[in-house]
């Protein structure tokens, strides 16, 4: 068994490693990891994936070892509310109607500088709902606009979208898979994310990282202006996806009070609406076929397949035994220290969150941080929430430390303002520490 474990961990290990150093090709990696998991799975039933009963033998062992990694290990209802959620967001950002919200926010501005955070605040709030990347995609062609009225260098403009994007993304069930992942990993709900057990939870405690990033930003920018500026509304195509977007939030919440074992609920649900988002751009918006196409085919299926090839190695990683021998090892470095064990797993998740991609972290370290939380026999929810919170917003750390960084360098790079890494830093670094300090200190208070 010990040499099972071991070999596991050589290929989690070269996975990851193999993921960093080559981010172009990471699928290929989980991918293959993933495949070689299940056939040790098949070659040695009863070995990596335990059956059922202890009786069972023959061929149904090594049917068993397949069908649980696929079906029990792979949490197919944080891919359907991923995929269901990135169609409404995508046809969301199609309608013009964040835009338009963002045209009234500048024009009701007492000046710029006030316009510049109200718009960095907002690209927040949509990141609650939108994925990150469509988010800065949808408020770049806003914030450059407004920067050429200025005559004013972009850049730290679309850095700001990127971090708050990212910040925000942390503070409900459809922000972002890692939140997707906590909540499938805790059993959470749409409304745990606001409320557990009679305690403020995640979103309450993102929020004042979000007030702390708005006055951070005030003072950064506020000397670009006192005067007020007026744009042109833009005109809004339909009001159809924003009201499949309420739907879809207030659906979670009403789902979140029905009693039921059936685990896919939420998934087929926001995929039900997705499908529904699909159908009015093909039929009421007389789209053809190669347009449904090109909005389907853009949608971020990369982290789709990411998600299932993590999902089956940390799978097997928990299910050898070795997040409980990690586990251990961190709780007998803390020596029953609750504000130690509480430090270590927030500062180590921004640091590695700054460099690694958050999703396979996250999922290998929850399960870390429960058992950690028992085995020193206190709540399990400051121990994961800190996890949480230092792997997301650890992303904006670095410039490659999310996606959405990626994606912010490259639009000003194409304006003719290319970034640099210490131009990066000098903005970054103090947003994180000050957002990151301001939403543990809330979350020790609340949950310590």
């Amino acid at each position: 068994m010990e040499s099972i474990k071991y070999l596991i961990l050589a290929i989690a290990v070269l996975m990851y490693i193999l993921v960093i150093a080559f981010q172009n090709k990471k699928v290929w990696f989980t991918t293959g990891a993933a495949v070689i998991v299940v056939l040790l799975g098949i070659i040695l039933p009863n070995v990596i994936f335990p059956l059922p009963d202890s009786d069972v033998s023959g061929a149904y062992s090594h049917f068993y070892a397949f069908t649980h990694s696929v079906f029990e290990i792979i949490n197919w209802n944080v891919i359907l509310i991923y995929l269901g959620s990135m169609t409404i967001a995508a046809l969301f950002l199609y309608s013009n109607v964040p835009a338009r919200i963002a045209d009234s926010i500048i024009n009701s501005s007492k000046n710029t500088g006030i316009a510049i955070v109200l718009i960095l605040a907002m690209t927040g709030i949509i990141s609650i709902f939108v994925e990150n990347v469509a988010t800065v995609l949808v408020m770049a062609p806003i914030a450059l606009a407004l920067c050429k009225k200025l005559k004013m260098n972009p850049t730290y403009f679309m850095i700001g979208l990127a971090v708050m994007s990212n910040l925000e993304g942390t503070a409900t069930l459809v922000g972002d898979p890692p939140s997707m992942i906590f909540a499938a990993y805790a059993n959470y709900n749409f409304n745990d994310f606001f409320v557990h057990n009679g305690t403020l939870s995640i979103f309450f405690i993102i929020q004042a990282g979000l007030l702390a990033g708005c006055v951070y930003f005030y003072c950064f920018f506020a000397k670009v202006g006192k005067e007020k500026m007026e744009v042109e509304k833009t005109q809004v195509i339909s009001w159809i996806p924003f009201i499949i977007l309420l739907t879809m939030i207030f659906g979670l919440a009403a789902i979140s009070f029905i009693p039921t074992e059936f685990k896919f609920l939420s998934g087929l649900f926001v995929l039900a609406l997705g499908i529904i988002a699909l159908l009015w751009f093909k039929f009421i918006q007389k789209k053809d076929m190669h347009e449904v196409w090109e909005l389907v085919k853009g949608l971020d299926w990369e982290t789709i397949f990411f998600l299932l090839g993590i999902f089956v190695v940390v799978g097997a990683i928990q299910e050898v035994g070795l997040l409980e021998d990690f586990a251990l090892f961190l709780a007998k470095i803390c020596g029953g220290s609750k504000l130690l064990g509480f430090i270590i797993i927030l500062f180590v998740s921004v640091i590695i969150s700054g460099f690694v991609d958050n999703v396979p972290y996250i999922i290998a370290m929850l399960p870390v941080a429960g058992s950690m939380a028992l085995a020193m026999n206190m709540n399990k929810e400051l121990f994961m929430f800190a996890l949480l919170v230092g792997s997301c917003l650890g992303g904006n750390l670095t410039p490659y430390g999310a996606s959405a960084n990626v994606v912010s360098m490259g639009i000003v790079k194409k304006e003719g303002y290319p970034m640099k890494f210490s131009g990066w830093l000098k903005v970054a670094v103090p947003f994180t520490v000050l957002t990151t300090g301001i939403a543990a200190l809330v979350l020790w208070l609340l949950w310590a």
